[in-house]
């Protein structure tokens, strides 16, 4: 009878201390994973997918993304994207991994308003909560939308070839590439500005130059070669909606030899785009704020794991008109601080 209650009570021991040694189970629900023994901070791993990598615009996003990781502690940040802004099917594909993976939460920038609405129905279906930044989708159930207003930016680009010219000349868009709902809406913000001013005609707006520099450039060089005059050009303002269309632009109309002869209004700076702009090349520039949306996209989606808060439904971060007259200021100058290495 001794031996077996000896028995029990060493086998009572051992179990014990085996369910100590293992922390009492794991509790790593929505992508959470503990980080030690029992009591230990829960990480959640969020995934961060831009449209593209090579942009100065999406290493801000990073950037900021990276801010709100390291003030909350308890995130690891997973930041993948396609090469090229315009291939869709590779951010689809990150975005069905990462779901297969199982990440606590996503932050998107769609590179397309209908094509990235079934990835993220299939994250948000399998309590993966998603963040649209950036650029709008055709699709709902995500948590929230962070981005520019870009109607409203592309308006104010308008007005401001506007004033330049005086309200009257003849202009051209150059827009980016169909399917960005983001740079759609700035074309329309700039065309509903031009119906403001009746002494103005777009004499050209249905030219796309695309996701890379070098594509722009030759949708430039066929629309800049199409309105030469003599030494200059038949327009007298250009307007072009992102990164890419504004930088090819630029270099376009500088081997042209036809730089600072036309009003330029462009969107989003880089600090060749700063450059072109202290030189007289560009007019101005609309400037977003992509730290904003990174860090914000990423604080959304903790604070929901963590504590079950609800962010806004949707947050401008706002726009601001750049010209050589303000981008000494502290808040402007903070805007187009080139991100960080």
């Amino acid at each position: 009878m001794r031996m077996r209650t000896s028995t029990a009570l060493l086998c009572l021991v051992v179990a014990l201390v085996a369910t100590a040694c293992n922390g009492g189970g794991d509790n790593t629900a929505n992508g959470g994973t503990q980080s030690g023994g029992s009591g230990a901070a829960k990480k959640y791993t969020i995934a961060v997918i831009p449209k593209g990598q090579t942009h100065e615009y999406w290493k801000s996003v990073h950037e900021g993304a990276n801010k709100a990781a390291a003030e909350l502690g308890d995130v690891d940040l997973d930041w993948k994207g396609p090469e090229k802004e315009n291939d869709r099917d590779e951010q689809i594909k990150i975005v069905e991994d990462f779901t297969t993976q199982g990440v606590s939460g996503i932050v998107l920038a769609p590179l397309d308003n209908k094509a990235l609405g079934s990835p993220i129905q299939d994250a948000i279906h399998n309590n993966i909560p998603v963040v649209v930044i950036d650029s709008g989708v055709d699709t709902s159930g995500y948590l929230s939308y962070v981005a520019t207003d870009n109607e409203k930016g592309g308006e104010q680009a308008g007005d401001y070839l506007a004033k330049l010219l005086g309200g009257k000349g003849r202009v051209m868009m150059m827009r980016y590439e169909e399917g960005s709902a983001s740079t759609d809406d700035r074309e329309r913000g700039f065309m509903e500005s031009m119906k403001k001013n009746p002494g103005i005609v777009v004499v050209s707006s249905d030219q796309y130059g695309g996701a890379t520099v070098d594509s722009a450039m030759k949708t430039a060089e066929n629309l800049i070669g199409a309105h030469k005059k003599g030494d200059g050009l038949d327009v007298d303002g250009i307007y072009t909606p992102n990164e890419s269309t504004t930088m090819g632009m630029l270099e376009t109309l500088r081997g042209e030899r036809v730089a600072g002869k036309v009003k330029f209004v462009g969107f989003d700076a880089s600090e060749k785009l700063i450059d072109g702009l202290n030189k007289g090349e560009i007019n101005g520039l609309i400037i977003q704020n992509p730290r904003e949306m990174g860090y914000d996209g990423v604080k959304f989606i903790e604070q929901y794991l963590k504590n079950h808060t609800s962010p806004p439904a949707k947050v401008d971060t706002g726009a601001t008109l750049l010209t050589k007259d303000n981008e000494a200021q502290p808040e402007v100058a903070a805007l187009i601080a080139p991100p960080k290495d």
